[in-house]
């Protein structure tokens, strides 16, 4: 979500510090859940920070092209062209609205479930399907109009 890797590195380090400081009250058995959603909410502050001083999108992450391009590459045509598709869709999906685009990324990039996902963002699963929903609908009109654009 944050799109570097050293910053997203601090936010797990306070995520850590977070976890030891409240070691009295944590629970071993809801941990994967509050880390998650610890995590999330301190990557959404940090998102607000930059936009705020920034104005600017961020990339996803350093490994989304590991996990899109899994298919062996054949030529140099078919990598760039592989390139330049990941590139836009990393950038379709940081247009996403921040609820579209952080169950998106928990589902098809993380490989969490609904209930993970609804646990860990605390809103309801229907919720999470709706939104899922809406930000593939959402990629797939604007990667639509990508296509045509390299048509023409």
């Amino acid at each position: 979500m944050i799109g570097n890797k050293f910053e997203a590195e601090d936010i797990v380090q306070n995520v850590l510090l977070k976890i030891w400081e409240n070691l009295d009250k944590f629970n071993i058995l809801s941990a994967k859940s509050w880390i998650i959603k610890t995590t999330h909410n301190l990557c959404i502050d940090e998102l607000r920070k930059r936009k705020r001083s920034f104005k600017n999108e961020i990339p996803i992450d350093d490994d989304f092209d590991e996990t899109y391009n899994e298919k062996s590459k054949s030529s140099i045509d078919v990598e760039i062209s592989n390139k330049i598709l990941s590139e836009q869709i990393k950038m379709k999906i940081n247009l996403l609205p921040e609820n579209l685009k952080s169950v998106f990324v928990l589902y098809e990039i993380q490989g969490l479930k609904y209930k993970e996902i609804s646990k860990s963002l605390d809103i309801p699963l229907n919720s999470v399907k709706v939104y899922l929903l809406r930000a593939r609908k959402k990629l797939q009109e604007d990667l639509k109009n990508y296509e045509l654009q390299e048509v023409i």
